[in-house]
């Protein structure tokens, strides 16, 4: 598991874990695309999925957008297949990531949910099960 102020993320099964918390900047955007990336590459080659816990983050800077941007194309081009991103209803928030993060292509699809258990039930529909289906050591 990588731990850093502004995330953790951990990888189960063919599913990289995320808890983004804080407002980020170009530099925390910058630290959590090199730390995903070296987490999520053990299962490139194969499709794998991801989950974020996103109700602790407090938006971001505009210059985290290219940069989030870029670790989306990377994802896409390396197998990830879903994403379930899990928070309450917020309307700006939901703005910049629409604004980051595709929602679906032929090979790719991205929910939202403000239930985490039904994000990892949508998963686990599809293949992607964990073994802790919750997001409690993001406390």
């Amino acid at each position: 598991m990588v731990e850093a102020k502004a995330f953790q993320i951990w990888v189960e099964n063919r599913v990289v874990l995320a808890c983004i918390r804080g407002c980020w900047d170009r530099f925390a955007a910058e630290d959590y695309s090199r730390a995903f990336k070296a987490a999520a590459t053990r299962l490139t080659g194969q499709p794998w999925a991801h989950i974020v816990y996103l109700d602790d983050w407090q938006l971001g800077a505009p210059d985290i957008e290219p940069i989030v941007q870029e670790l989306v194309t990377w994802c896409l081009h390396n197998g990830l297949v879903l994403t379930a991103q899990v928070y309450c209803p917020h309307s700006v928030k939901r703005y910049q990531l629409d604004k980051m993060i595709i929602e679906k292509t032929l090979t790719f699809e991205r929910r939202v949910y403000a239930d985490q258990q039904q994000a990892f039930n949508w998963l686990a529909e599809r293949g992607f099960a964990v073994n802790d289906s919750s997001f409690q050591r993001c406390s």
